[in-house]
């Protein structure tokens, strides 16, 4: 048997070894993920090489350069791109499989016509056909039943372009020593389901569906809403916020997409309003905290009853320097006869942000509102109110001081709120959060003074799933409507769940 007939035997297993290697890890990750890849089909002149050293991106020290120098110069049924290299890192398409296994057929092909086939050559390779007849049957039925699971995930996939993420956050809140109007022990809870589309890789769409039942902080003073309630938990701005009873809503539904490199441009139908419209609200509580005013409050106080259609632009003027916008009509939408800026209940917001990866971040904001939420003047009629407020954290690397300041006037009047605190990052556990924070709040429907409120959290981490915070939470309101204060100090305890 001749010299070049055993070499195209042997190119035989190297060619189809090297094709079923690529495919199949191509059908592993296509298993794996539900997308679907749309490779260039345009035309892509392959050219062929005679030494592995022509390839730029291949070097003596890959894993697979024995077999690429093996296949190249012995059997010379290796090709590489116009630019000379081999991109032997990326996926393999169909159309270079079959050019690739194509180039290396001619090449046996041509051996095979050079040297011939005898009866005692055919029974050999009959003979190793059925010798090995159990090995390809193995890999053959591995391949189908890779394809048959990759058929099944692309029939019962939710979507191509779409990702569904949950949240739902459990809240136990107990009344510790109450003056007034002592209260029960009370559970609230919320759930999130958010479905996040993309059609080009750096857009959202998203649709917010929201249930939740309960928001006070157990006492007449907070369950009227006169400091906000809790963070993860029913919404306040309804005038009855432990009364949703868990009626599924879309809560925020808008679209999001990049202009250029710099600038993002936000259309939203429903949710947007306030700090929803800002990269960053600066102080870190504004999460971890498990009363609402850990996020501060002068972004809602300002802001419109219900948070209808709205526009917002995000510029990114440096790395670190950010010019956030947002403007936030009430429920009906745009008024054609009086048009868009002077809806009902609109308001707009403008904020300048210093975000650093180091020491310092700062902001300043001013928020306008034709409607406020909160501020009566003017016989109990809600009226205009303009915010100024600024914003800063010092991050000292284990633990950082925050707080902001906030200059509001309204229809009658004008109020100062503020909030200052600090925390101790991975405390005691990692990613763990240790936090105080206190201030005076914006005042509030008949409030004469500014609410007192105090918490002490501490934010634990189990897993990438479940996150358990205790909090101690501390509220004082001189309503002067009955002549006393109402003052409270309570414990909570939140579950957070994401999926």
């Amino acid at each position: 048997m001749s010299k070049l007939f055993w070499q195209s035997l042997l190119a035989v297993p190297a060619a189809l070894g090297a094709a079923v290697a690529v495919s199949g890890s191509a059908i592993a990750a296509e298993a794996a993920t539900p997308q679907v890849s749309n490779f260039d089909q345009d035309s892509i002149q392959l050219a062929q090489i005679t030494s592995v050293s022509e390839l730029t991106d291949v070097l003596p020290s890959d894993w697979a350069f024995q077999a690429l120098q093996s296949l190249v110069e012995n059997y010379g049924c290796i090709q590489g791109y116009p630019d000379r290299t081999f991109r032997g890192q990326r996926s393999l398409t169909r159309f270079e499989f079959a050019a690739g296994l194509n180039s290396c057929l001619d090449v046996i092909a041509t051996l095979i016509a050079q040297s011939g086939i005898n009866p005692e050559d055919l029974a050999t390779i009959r003979r190793l056909q059925e010798e090995f007849q159990a090995e390809l049957a193995t890999l053959r039925g591995r391949v189908d039943a890779l394809e048959a699971e990759t058929a099944t995930l692309r029939a019962q996939q939710f979507s191509t372009t779409t990702k569904l993420v949950g949240q739902a956050d459990f809240h136990l809140v107990t009344p510790i020593d109450i003056v007034t109007a002592e209260a029960s022990t009370s559970v609230a809870a919320r759930a999130r389901l958010n479905f996040d589309s993309s059609f080009t890789g750096n857009d959202r769409l998203r649709i917010r569906l929201q249930g939740a039942r309960g928001n006070a902080i157990s006492g007449d003073a907070i369950s009227s809403g006169l400091l906000g309630g809790l963070a993860n938990a029913s919404g306040s701005d309804a005038g009855n916020p432990d009364n949703t009873d868990y009626n599924v809503q879309v809560d925020d539904f808008y679209y999001q997409f990049p202009v250029g490199s710099r600038l993002t441009v936000t259309a939203s139908a429903r949710g947007l309003q306030g700090d929803d419209w800002v990269t960053s609200t600066i102080v870190p509580f504004d999460g971890p905290s498990v009363a609402d005013a850990g996020g501060p409050q002068f972004y809602d106080a300002g802001g419109s009853t219900t948070a209808g259609p709205g526009v917002g632009l995000s510029f990114a003027l440096t790395d670190s320097l950010v010019f956030d916008a947002g403007f936030t009509s009430g429920t009906g939408g745009f008024t054609p006869s009086i048009g868009i800026f002077a809806a009902a209940s609109q308001s707009y917001i403008g904020q300048l942000s210093y975000l650093s990866d180091g020491f310092l971040d700062a902001g300043i904001a001013y928020i306008h509102s034709d409607r406020s939420q909160n501020y009566t003047g003017g016989g109990g009629v809600p009226g205009a109110t303009d915010t100024y407020a600024g914003l800063l954290n010092l991050d000292f690397g284990r633990f950082f001081v925050a707080g902001h300041g906030a200059y509001t006037t309204y229809n009658g009047g004008n109020d100062f709120s503020w909030t200052a605190g600090l925390g101790i990052n991975n405390f005691l556990a990692e990613g763990a959060q240790l936090g105080v924070y206190g201030g005076q709040l914006p005042q509030l429907f008949g409030t004469t003074n500014n609410p007192t409120l105090i918490e002490g959290y501490y934010e634990i981490p189990f897993n990438q799933f479940l996150t358990i915070t205790p909090a101690i939470v501390y509220g004082d309101i001189n309503t002067n409507l009955a002549g006393n204060d109402d003052i409270g100090l309570w414990g909570a305890l939140r579950a957070t769940f994401r999926f």
